[in-house]
């Protein structure tokens, strides 16, 4: 997504380690044009699957996945990093945070993750692919069915969409980082 990749290169950041910091757009202040045209571009990638619930984890990822829903008419139900004393009828499993260097056991209730449900998985970054492993998790768990995972970015050095596609699900990323060495940013075209 040409917009997408222009306002990497003009406004992203990139940090020793592999990190690329867009929380100038994305993840922390937030463009609301730029994140509509990227929700408008995942409803154009996926107009061919049957959707009936998009989903993420939180934080970053409910923006985009909010606009998503919006645009399909979907509700829109986030995995949550603590486990809130009023839920019950949980379903949980286990995320490592590349970004934050941490383990959170994630959750979600079954009374918004049902079987049947045919989810969307919606979320800004795709790195090692940990978040994702533990969304695929719940979903199955809860005996629904995961029919696509979009991302903002992809960090395709650190190999999470190999995994992914490997394991035959559809993976739509609007912009692929193939290198942050020596901190310069390198997006596939």
């Amino acid at each position: 997504m040409k917009a997408l990749k222009e306002r990497i290169m003009r406004d992203g950041k990139c940090f020793e380690g592999g990190i690329l910091k867009v929380d100038s757009f994305i993840n922390h202040q937030m463009d609301p044009i730029l994140m509509k045209s990227m929700a408008v571009e995942f409803v154009r990638r996926f107009a061919s699957t049957k959707i009936n619930k998009v989903m993420t984890i939180e934080a970053s990822g409910i923006a985009p996945a909010i606009m998503v829903g919006y645009l399909l008419e979907l509700p829109v139900v986030f995995a949550k990093k603590k486990k809130p004393s009023t839920m019950e009828n949980m379903l949980t499993t286990t995320v490592y945070s590349f970004t934050k260097d941490r383990t959170y056991d994630v959750c979600v209730s079954k009374d918004y993750l049902c079987p049947g449900d045919r989810v969307l998985f919606i979320d800004d970054f795709l790195a090692n692919g940990n978040a994702a492993k533990g969304i695929i998790d719940l979903v199955r768990k809860a005996g629904a069915e995961l029919v696509g995972m979009g991302f903002l970015i992809e960090k395709s050095f650190q190999h999470g969409g190999d995994y992914l596609r490997e394991q035959g699900i559809h993976v739509e990323s609007l912009a692929i980082i193939e290198s942050l060495d020596n901190c310069q940013i390198k997006i596939k075209e």
